[in-house]
């Protein structure tokens, strides 16, 4: 498990990420990696600075590539999970997570078609 819903008062580390597609048809991620520790607090403040609908699922990889094969049947799903957000472009919103495990894990968006095109990314927690 990556985690669980986190505190505000409990946030050490604040990281903006961004989320666009680009003009050659890629879609990223801004950072493309991050690096936590076991037990930290964060808070990810995510903006869609894209013209498409993006999300942000925080999860295993394996767990991450069942839900994609999920949102390419049902590619309207909504999502209620703590560790995930969708956004329409021009959109900001925040998760704040405690991460309770070490282990490399992965962030991704799960719409169709655009991890295929690149978005998604390494998150690696230190176990100390």
């Amino acid at each position: 498990r990556v985690g669980e819903a986190g505190s505000k008062a409990n946030v050490t580390q604040t990281i903006q990420v961004t989320m666009k597609e680009t003009d050659d048809g890629k879609m990223l991620f801004t950072p493309a990696t991050m690096q936590f520790r076991k037990g930290q607090t964060v808070k990810l403040r995510i903006k869609n600075i894209g013209e498409l609908d993006h999300e942000f699922v925080l999860d295993e990889q394996a767990k991450n590539t069942e839900h994609r094969a999920v949102m390419e049947k049902f590619p309207e799903m909504e999502h209620d999970n703590p560790n995930a957000i969708r956004l329409a472009p021009g959109e900001s919103g925040e998760i704040v997570w405690k991460f309770t495990n070490g282990g490399s894990f992965e962030f991704a968006c799960l719409v169709p078609g655009h991890y295929d095109a690149g978005m998604h990314g390494a998150l690696n927690v230190a176990a100390k």
